[in-house]
């Protein structure tokens, strides 16, 4: 089995491959001031509630976005499973080529999402990715990283607005019945979710229109489903994009 691990800023995705299958997965917490030791047991524990022996655990690759988390999760998977993890940092071999001025400030999320998006449908595409930070990435149709845009995350937006308001109180990030809030819960919807879904669906048509080609649209990330259901420009949604980038760049690499 192959282990995929992703470390976002919020929260870390993991998943366990047979071949091409994702069989399972996990959301925990990304924290900064967890020990080896910890991260030890809980790996050993994620692995008995899958009913997963860890000697089955053959292979390990990570892509993290928190540096200081990155380090003890190498060192941690050793202990537990006794390889050493691949980590998706420059001079890891890619298949796609970088246009970026400067391709070491890109992501290690970011270069996995696009290629698991352009291995997906082998033309011109655009990754949104909704994390603590909304990242739009563009792929050409062949098969090069372009560059992008970063906005601030949903929930990021949210709290600034609930914290710096002083007579706004905190609300779920939800479809609101209207985009005409008739008390404050639904207009703080509709200004952050329908609010959200303008931002998207401009930014992507600015970046589509500096491309060439017929562009899809793929987004991915914990609040993907609710925009795109709102979208007029992103076409599907996939919740292990991430996870199946890392398992591609795992089979380039082995």
């Amino acid at each position: 089995m192959l282990l995929a691990i992703d470390v976002g800023n919020t929260n870390t995705v993991l998943g366990l491959y047979e071949g091409a299958d994702l069989v399972h997965d996990f959301r925990i917490e990304t924290h900064r001031g967890r020990t080896t030791d910890e991260l030890h047991v809980l790996l050993a524990s994620l692995m008995d509630i899958a009913g997963v022996a860890r000697r089955d655990v053959r292979a390990s690759i990570l892509a993290s976005v928190v540096p200081s988390v990155t380090d003890i999760i190498v060192e941690a998977v050793d202990r537990a499973f006794d390889h050493d993890i691949l980590v998706v940092r420059p001079g890891v071999k890619t298949g796609m080529r970088l246009l970026y001025e400067n391709p070491r400030e890109v992501g290690a999320d970011r270069i996995v999402n696009a290629v698991a998006a352009f291995e997906r449908v082998s033309g011109p595409v655009i990754v949104v990715d909704f994390g603590t930070a909304t990242t739009f990435d563009c792929i050409s149709g062949k098969g090069e990283y372009l560059g992008g845009a970063i906005a601030p995350g949903m929930e990021i937006s949210a709290n600034a607005l609930f914290s710096r308001a002083a007579r706004l109180f905190r609300a779920e990030i939800a479809r609101p019945p209207k985009a005409i809030g008739r008390n404050t819960a639904h207009s703080m919807q509709a200004g952050i979710v329908f609010g959200y879904v303008g931002l998207v669906d401009g930014l992507v048509e600015r970046l589509s229109a500096e491309m060439e080609g017929e562009v899809r649209v793929i987004a991915t990330g914990g609040l993907a489903r609710l925009i795109a259901d709102e979208s007029e420009t992103i076409e599907d949604v996939d919740d292990f994009l991430t996870l199946d980038g890392l398992r591609i760049l795992y089979e380039r690499n082995a």
